[in-house]
């Protein structure tokens, strides 16, 4: 994200890296990296550098009235999971640091929860910035490993029940009625949301086609990170690494898979190859129309909400206007 949350207290960081973790903080800086989350690099009293996340609770809900409790048990979970991994071997997964008492975050307030990772040196990635053929292998091959997770690894991460977060904040702006006085974007975003209904609509029809079918044929299920895109990877002196792991799910594997094909079905071919394991047409439409379905829904759910027209709302707007235009006219 561009900037902190508008609300955030400038001595809260500080209070729960020193609470939780025992960290002498003497200088916090914002980095505005990704996109989703809030991040600083830290460094103590000692010289050390860190790299802290701050997550904003009310963004991992799954509906409007979900209570934050849950979607901070989710993320806790997945971090768990990413822990153990890392703890089993796989050292190319970046886990956070626990807390004193084990935990891989910690909550600060209601609002927000904050994990804390080992400063990380190498280059990064924008999404969609493949470096190379190479580079996409490098990564298919870290899909393959997490996939490989041994059964108490994965049945520590949450399983994924197919839901489009924030569902219900689309589902409420294509229907007729008043638009919240949320903010700058509230009423542009409606207006967009109805202009565009029917492709929408459509989408979402088709989306659940998929799901029901693939609940037709459980099974196939694996530890998946979720967005193994060229933004959350890392080459560093080691190797390459995967970061932003809270989206860990135990899900199919075709999860991690849809986006890392450049479209002429080598890497599916080699994922199979590797795992023995085919990939499935239907079950990689799936989660490649979710991604496009919860982005949707995740900046729709952002504009019903009280907003300030900050950088990131305008950020999310281009976001949001951008990916309605795709699907209306694919």
């Amino acid at each position: 994200m561009l900037t902190p949350p508008d609300d955030l207290p400038d001595d809260l960081l500080p209070q729960v890296l020193d609470r939780d973790w025992g960290l002498a903080v003497a200088a916090v800086d914002y980095r505005p990296v990704g996109w989703g989350s809030h991040h600083w690099e830290v460094r103590d009293t000692g010289g050390t550098r860190w790299f802290a996340t701050l997550d904003e609770l009310a963004h991992k809900r799954l509906t409007a009235d979900e209570p934050l409790d849950v979607g901070f048990g989710r993320l806790r979970a997945a971090l768990a999971a990413t822990r153990a991994l890392h703890d089993g071997g796989a050292g190319f997964a970046v886990a956070p640091v626990p807390t004193w008492s084990g935990s891989p975050l910690a909550r600060a307030g209601e609002q927000y929860a904050v994990t804390l990772h080992a400063f990380v040196e190498g280059r990064s990635f924008g999404w969609g910035e493949w470096e190379s053929p190479d580079h996409r292998r490098a990564v298919l091959d870290l899909v393959a490993r997490v996939h490989a997770a041994p059964e108490p690894v994965r049945a520590l991460a949450p399983v994924d029940g197919f839901a489009v977060p924030h569902r219900d904040q689309l589902a409420a702006a294509l229907a007729a009625g008043a638009v919240p006085d949320a903010g700058p974007y509230a009423r542009r975003c409606s207006e967009l949301v109805r202009g565009h209904a029917a492709p929408i609509r459509g989408l979402l029809d088709r989306y659940d086609a998929l799901v029901a079918a693939a609940r037709a044929r459980p099974g196939r299920l694996a530890l998946t990170h979720g967005e193994p895109h060229p933004g959350n990877t890392m080459r560093t002196g080691a190797g390459w690494v995967l970061i932003d792991w809270e989206t860990a799910r135990c899900a199919p594997p075709e999860r991690d898979l849809w986006g890392l094909d450049p479209g002429d079905g080598s890497l599916l071919a080699a994922y199979e190859q590797a795992t023995g394991v085919a990939p499935d047409p239907a079950m990689l439409a799936l989660y490649r129309i979710r991604w496009d379905l919860s982005d949707l829904a995740v900046d729709v759910a952002r504009f019903r909400r009280p907003h300030s027209g900050n950088a990131d709302d305008t950020q999310s707007w281009q976001i949001l206007t951008r990916l309605v235009t795709h699907l209306a006219n694919p």
